[in-house]
């Protein structure tokens, strides 16, 4: 048999052909990025993946279409092992599972220090394509949805990683304490330690989950891990520009718990501790001319005021709707999701050209993303933008890996 044309992921698209499922991408990625290991997580996917080659030969006959599994398994394993940047270590010292996996911060991060990422997940369709630009790997849809949380390997995983969204937790905080979190996307984090018992659960978010709704939610949250499901909890407020050598003012809840009948000696863990701040935001900025896009032309109503305020080229400052707010600490303010669509928090410099905001690139490498390798697909930079104000510092999470490795 032979191919009448080469085979990509792409191909095994739901919406292209007949019988397929929706996270057959997903299915066959997370395959072909085990497959090499031949243990017990590659078997898991095996069959799926090759249920899903079926369906899709199954549908191309019609067309004369043929070719066998075994060919089609070869081209995509070929493509997989030549267009990963980030691939998994050869000598993984540990498995983990990548929730609310956005871009792979987490998983970029883990992979550097030994990990394996045994499955990821992340709803977003363009932070999945750019996880796939990087990992090769498509993260699995909507973790809410049972059959996607049917796709996890049970008694693999070491750590779960979760930047879980911050829904509100009111009727769990007024009514129910740790009883009922359902209805919030802890829940299914819940759900899944529950049914899976890694050793370790690694959350973030952001730092007001501390005092949201006068302390309940985060109550909620440290009792269900704690008094339901009986780990051992650990948790601080940590700043990328005193703990990471990236000068950006962003403060971050760390969560990190610890399974004691597996991880005996979990009493040994402890946060990293601060470094110093050597680096400056030059390190971090492009030094040429940047698209026009970027530059604030003289006609623009705002510029002006921008002109008046915007006067350092050492400093970024940020546009908040009305007026512009200078930082005074010379460092990068928090990246946040909406800095690219107009709304408030938007970072702009004064450099050598004119007065321009940060581009992408730029937002990547605050955020500790090694801007030389790492590629930002080709889609919309108000996505790109959103994408970076709503990762993890890979730097800081890093760090934080790092000693739960010491403990493991």
């Amino acid at each position: 048999m032979q191919l009448k044309e080469s085979i990509n992921i792409n191909n095994f698209d739901s919406k292209i052909y007949e019988n397929s499922n929706a996270e057959s991408k997903a299915i066959l990625t997370h395959y072909l990025h085990n497959c090499h290991f031949g243990d017990e997580v590659s078997d898991f996917y095996r069959g799926d993946a090759l249920e899903v080659i079926d369906n899709f030969l199954v549908s191309k006959k019609k067309d004369n279409y043929f070719s066998s599994q075994e060919e089609i398994l070869q081209q995509l394993l070929y493509q997989a092992d030549d267009n990963v940047r980030f691939p998994t270590p050869n000598n993984p010292i540990f498995n983990f599972i990548d929730l609310f996996a956005g871009i792979g911060g987490f998983r970029l991060a883990l992979q550097n220090i030994g990990g394996r990422c045994i499955y990821s997940s992340e709803w977003d369709l363009g932070a999945q394509e750019t996880y796939f630009n990087n990992f090769g790997e498509i993260p699995f849809g909507d973790i809410t949805k049972e059959e996607v949380k049917g796709f996890i390997p049970q008694g693999n995983i070491d750590i779960l990683c979760a930047g879980f969204p911050c829904q509100a937790f009111s009727i769990a905080g007024h009514r129910k304490g740790f009883s009922d979190t359902r209805g919030t996307l802890f829940f299914d984090v819940e759900q899944i330690i529950l049914q899976h018992r890694p050793g370790v659960v690694f959350l973030e978010n952001v730092k007001n989950l501390v005092s949201h709704d006068k302390g309940k939610t985060f109550k909620v949250i440290v009792e269900i891990l704690e008094e339901r499901l009986g780990y051992k909890v650990f948790y601080k407020v940590l700043n990328t520009m005193t703990h990471t050598n990236i000068p950006q003012n962003r403060e971050r809840i760390f969560i990190v718990a610890f399974d004691p009948e597996q991880i005996i000696n979990y009493r040994n863990f402890s946060f990293p501790d601060e470094v110093p701040l050597t680096t400056t935001i030059h390190d971090f900025l492009e030094q040429e001319r940047q698209e026009d896009k970027y530059y604030y032309s003289e006609n623009h109503k705002y510029y002006p005021e921008l002109n008046r305020v915007v006067t350092q080229m050492d400093t970024v400052y940020q546009w908040r709707r009305v007026y512009v707010r200078e930082n005074k600490n010379n460092v990068c303010p928090t990246l946040t999701a909406n800095m690219g669509t107009g709304g408030h928090n938007v970072p702009i410099i004064r450099d050598n050209f004119g007065i321009r905001k940060l581009t992408p690139k730029e937002c990547f490498a605050f955020q500790g993303y090694p801007t030389d390798q790492y590629v930002l697909p080709k889609i919309a930079n108000s996505k790109l933008y959103k994408q970076a104000g709503n990762s993890v510092t890979t730097t800081l999470v890093e760090r934080i890996g790092e000693k739960i490795i010491e403990v493991l």
